[in-house]
């Protein structure tokens, strides 16, 4: 492993651009003379429509076209938007109701699309929408995760959307049976909204044959077959691109129902179509995250060992099926659903229903952050009821080194872990010892102060295949062509500085190109923490193609054999012979002897298996009794994320997925009201986590490399928000325990904090 040595903590190269404004993000590089649209959207949560005329609309001023689904039907876009489905826990498929571009019969979100307006400007296009007369009678909204309510969909009955299950029912039953203890509690998981800082936009080309869309995603090739079929064209004359990206988080990576209308309407009009959202609509119609209830029971043998965890949770995905909305709190919250503890004998029983809301997918950590959160509340809980200490309650139950590899209850096979050595390290670097003394320091000043601990561990998501093309460029510079998508990670940074580490290439030559269906073959996009593993796996695949196919040449050149020549990740060198080319000089040499099948070296590569990053959050909070205002003083954080390629991204990815965490955890809430009106839909109304909200997060690593792929490496994209939301609710907790509260909820906004103690000093 002596050549992953290399990796340093380099800053980002990108952000030079990024501060100075030289960003090119979607609506930055939209065609000159591309037409605007805007999008009419429902007014009320659940109605059926009645009425629907666009005609004085489509004689506006600038107006070129006015798009509705009725009319995308008889034009033949009629196939409902993706989303995978699952199957029951009889077997039965779960339901799939038709999710059309635009509204067609009902009205089932406020802020469902029924009308696409195509002018010579935004504000036409806008004016125009006003007089679209719409018809609709209101239908009493569905807003409770139960069964029954107002149909939202006809062919699914009772609104429910599936029900789950995974594991051994009778083993689990069996387990609380002869359990010495058994610790139950709900806990909610409060929904959020994204709030990208871009919000997401697109334009889309039309030239008589081929389409261009380009919009603000996650990955180009899942969007480019999803094009296709929709729109009904062949693969091939899809092209999908992706700019510069301001944030994505899961919420960005499908193609939304805007996306195809702008791409019809292009077709039709023979002319570039450009679309923006603005916050409040952003708010309104991008997937929102989470919004689930889970019952949950651990069985603890008389030696506090666990034997058995039973989960029960509802899960709303709202309106429709999003692509990822029915396995998110199924298969992926299944993925670690016993976290880093021995133990065989669990079930999870998920129901999923449909309701009047925005449908509901991945959110930094796509069903990882909830099953932690859940698993993380209960062994908190846990120590309480037992009496015990939390961190040692978390010793006892590890699963222990000699175990590894470990096939989880759930199938998950976890190839290495050493977590009681990333907990000491924790218990130390965050001061354990030295709480008391600081919460005695709390209580001279009248504040309340907590410590909250989380133990974490994701599994990674996506494609396990990706590729990677290297071109030397006639200048002497150098391209890497990936498969993934940078969102604001620092890609550019640290696939060039791999690039650099394994080929000895000067890192400020050479450039990444992503996010382009015609300029490499293949790739998976980002997502599930996957990106930086298995696209640097591709680039040493890669590699190792580029030297075998230099090696032939080389030899030749330096007058030696084949066999003899080695190249040390710096210098091609061979005995008997005083030349030690570089890859940049072999490319040079190569391209004068016209060697262009030397110039570009493309390959794939596929993991044999997942990472799984893990590791403890310790959070401590100060509580002001008088106002219920929580105030987060100190946070530390030990991960092991194994081998890393640059320790100063991976840290920038912790702090910003705490700072989502925390979000949640203490102030961000989605509220509806019961007729299902949007009442967060500002920033004026929906909480934001602010600098002055975040103390400095102190990181530190303890590394187990991991035996699942060639670079020891583990994904660390979602790590952070997976670890604070139960250590910052934990921490709340542990500082108002004393005052008599037993059980919180997030968000932990001072209303709700102040009502706890409250509620307490009554019953007391």
């Amino acid at each position: 492993m002596e050549k992953f040595g290399k990796a340093q903590p380099i800053t980002r190269v990108e952000d030079q651009r990024f501060l100075t404004g030289q960003g090119r993000y979607v609506d930055d590089i939209a065609p000159e003379g591309a037409l605007h649209a805007y999008v009419l959207r429902s007014p009320v949560a659940h109605g059926g429509i009645s009425g629907l005329d666009v005609s004085d609309a489509a004689q506006a001023d600038g107006v070129h076209l006015v798009l509705t689904g009725p009319e995308l039907i008889a034009a033949g876009v009629d196939k409902s938007l993706w989303g995978i489905t699952i199957k029951n826990r009889d077997g039965s498929p779960a339901a799939s109701p038709f999710r059309p571009i635009l509204a067609v019969d009902k009205l089932r979100y406020v802020g469902e699309p029924i009308a696409m307006i195509i002018a010579d400007s935004y504000e036409q296009a806008k004016d125009a929408s006003e007089l679209i007369e719409l018809d609709f009678y209101e239908i009493e909204a569905k807003m409770d995760m139960a069964p029954g309510g107002a149909p939202i969909h006809d062919d699914v009955p009772d609104n429910v959307a599936f029900d789950w299950g995974l594991g051994d029912e009778d083993a689990c039953e069996a387990a609380f049976a002869r359990a010495a203890h058994v610790v139950r509690l709900e806990v909610g998981d409060n929904r959020v909204i994204v709030n990208s800082l871009e919000p997401r936009g697109c334009y889309a080309e039309w030239d008589g044959a081929r389409l261009h869309v380009c919009f603000n995603g996650q990955g180009v090739w899942g969007p480019k077959a999803q094009f296709a079929r929709v729109l009904n064209l062949d693969p091939e004359n899809v092209r999908v691109t992706m700019p510069d990206v301001g944030g994505g988080f899961g919420m960005k990576a499908p193609p939304y129902p805007e996306y195809y209308a702008c791409a019809h309407a292009a077709m039709v009009l023979g002319r570039p179509v450009r679309w923006m959202s603005d916050r409040t609509e952003a708010m309104l119609s991008d997937h929102h995250g989470r919004d689930l209830v889970s019952t949950a029971a651990l069985a603890f043998d008389a030696d506090h060992r666990i034997i058995g965890y039973r989960v029960d949770t509802l899960s709303n995905l709202g309106a429709y099926n999003s692509n990822f909305g029915q396995i998110m709190q199924t298969q992926l919250f299944s993925r670690v659903l016993m976290g880093t503890y021995d133990v065989q004998a669990t079930y999870l029983h998920t129901q999923g229903f449909y309701t009047n809301t925005v449908y509901t997918d991945a959110y930094r950590g796509a069903g990882r952050p909830e099953a932690n959160y859940l698993l993380e509340r209960m062994m908190d809980a846990a120590a309480r009821q037992l009496g015990v200490d939390v961190w040692d309650l978390h010793r006892k139950n590890f699963i222990p080194p000699s175990k590894f590899p470990y096939k989880s209850a759930t199938g998950e096979t976890y190839d290495v872990g050493d977590f009681a050595r990333v907990l000491d390290h924790a218990e130390r670097f965050a001061d354990k010892a030295g709480f008391a003394a600081r919460k005695r320091e709390s209580e001279a000043q009248g504040k309340l102060r907590g410590m909250g601990l989380c133990y974490y561990i994701e599994s990674i998501l996506g494609d396990p295949s990706e590729g990677a093309k290297v071109e030397f460029n006639e200048d002497g510079t150098v391209t890497i062509y990936v498969g993934t998508q940078s969102n604001g990670q620092g890609h550019e940074t640290v696939y060039a500085k791999f690039l650099s580490d394994q080929t000895g290439i000067p890192f400020d030559l050479i450039s990444v190109v992503q996010g382009d269906s015609d300029r490499i073959k293949q790739g998976g996009g980002t997502g599930g923490s996957r990106s930086v593993t298995v696209q640097a796996n591709a680039t040493l695949a890669t590699v190792a193609k580029m030297v075998t196919a230099f090696v032939p040449y080389v030899a030749e050149k330096m007058g030696v054999e084949e066999a003899a020549v080695q190249f040390d990740d710096e210098t091609f060198r061979a005995p008997g012979s005083n030349m030690t080319p570089t890859l940049l000089e072999a490319a040079q040499m190569a391209r004068a002897d016209g060697r262009d099948d030397l110039l570009v070296h493309e390959e794939r590569a596929t993991l044999p298996a997942r990472s799984f990053p893990n590791g403890a959050h310790v959070a401590e909070v100060e509580v002001d009794p008088d106002t219920g205002k929580v105030d987060l003083v100190r946070y530390s954080v030990v991960d092991d994320f194994g081998n890393l390629i640059n320790p100063l991204l991976a840290e920038g990815q912790v702090h910003g997925g705490v700072a989502q965490g925390i979000g949640q955890a203490l102030m961000e809430q989605t509220v509806y009201d019961p007729d299902g009106q949007l009442l967060t839909a500002t920033f004026m109304d929906y909480a934001m986590p602010r600098a002055a909200d975040m103390p400095f997060v102190r990181f530190e690593t303890e590394p187990v490399p991991s035996t699942a792929n060639p670079m020891g490496m583990k994904g660390c994209g979602e790590a952070g928000t997976v670890g604070a939301m139960a250590a910052a609710t934990n921490a709340v907790l542990d500082a108002l325990w004393d005052r008599g509260v037993r059980r919180v909820d997030m968000p932990l906004t001072p209303g709700r904090v102040w009502e706890y103690l409250q509620d307490a000093e009554t019953a007391c």
